[in-house]
């Protein structure tokens, strides 16, 4: 079995912190942490993982951070890095990425931009500001975005040169969407961006649960691996998000029977080598 970096690996435990955008319930409302996501992963040869923010309450990223951080630290569990989040536009941004900005297992930041923020918030010259500074700090930014916004994460890639970012969800795309043009264009235009790379993952959350198969997930990985390149694609487990219709084995799986007829290396690059080369995990 290849070996497989989980680039997007969600945690959280409630009766320590609060999402807002759980209040309303549904099966994700109940705490999910590293002791399940293990049980989850058995038998995947997910040798490394890299924590993704799971846009907490605004007061508790400074202890979100320092909650992934213990983890990152510990040798009980394969969390070697960390994505957390943050408020570009806010005054405080600044000084609170400063504080975390030579930490060797933080890599970058995220704020979710497809929900709660209007259409061009991304290109308001606070928030740019604020990703430009992620790059003079050698951080990412990871780019959540709605469909018909990927143009602008394009434009916020042109405006910050020095900033790596990192598109989530294959521009998350949706599975069941008849007419896919408008994704399509758009991720042929943030591709051109060469400081962006793509993530992989989140996709099959928006399959029909119980009846999609591999082959429903097989025209966004191929269209994003082709406008992508094989050097710039790599995996992410969106777990616990995905379960609203996929395990995180019968996501890894589907994937795997997806690129079966690739070459090995580039299975390999897809699972494991990009998100290494990229995140500095090659150790």
């Amino acid at each position: 079995m290849l070996p497989i970096i989980d680039t997007h690996q969600h945690l959280w435990d409630l009766s320590t912190f609060h999402l807002p955008w759980l209040d309303g319930g549904g099966p994700l409302a109940k705490s999910h942490t590293m002791s399940d996501y293990l049980r989850e992963a058995g038998g995947l040869n997910i040798v490394k993982t890299v924590y993704m923010e799971v846009d907490v309450e605004a007061g508790q990223k400074t202890a979100e951070a320092d909650y992934v951080l213990d983890l990152c630290r510990r040798d009980d569990n394969p969390m070697a890095a960390a994505v957390i989040g943050g408020r570009p536009a806010s005054d405080e941004f600044a000084d609170y990425v400063r504080r975390f900005a030579d930490n060797p297992y933080i890599k970058g930041v995220r704020q979710v931009l497809h929900g709660g923020t209007p259409r061009g918030y991304c290109l308001e010259e606070p928030f740019v500001r604020g990703v430009r500074l992620l790059g003079e700090l050698g951080l990412r930014f990871d780019l959540c975005l709605r469909t018909d916004e990927l143009s602008d994460g394009a434009t916020l890639a042109d405006r910050c040169p020095d900033t790596r970012f990192v598109l989530d969800h294959c521009g998350n795309g949706n599975v069941q969407a008849k007419d896919r043009s408008e994704w399509q264009r758009g991720m042929e235009e943030i591709a051109q961006r060469p400081n962006v790379v793509c993530k992989v993952s989140g996709i099959v959350a928006s399959a029909a649960p119980g009846v999609w198969t591999a082959d429903d997930l097989a025209p966004l990985i191929h269209y994003t691996a082709e406008v992508f390149g094989k050097d710039r694609i790599f995996f992410g487990g969106d777990w616990p998000v995905c379960t609203r219709a996929a395990t995180l084995g019968q996501w890894v799986d589907a994937l795997k029977t997806v690129v079966a007829d690739w070459p090995e290396k580039d299975q390999r690059k897809l699972l494991h080598d990009n998100a290494a080369r990229f995140y500095g995990l090659e150790a």
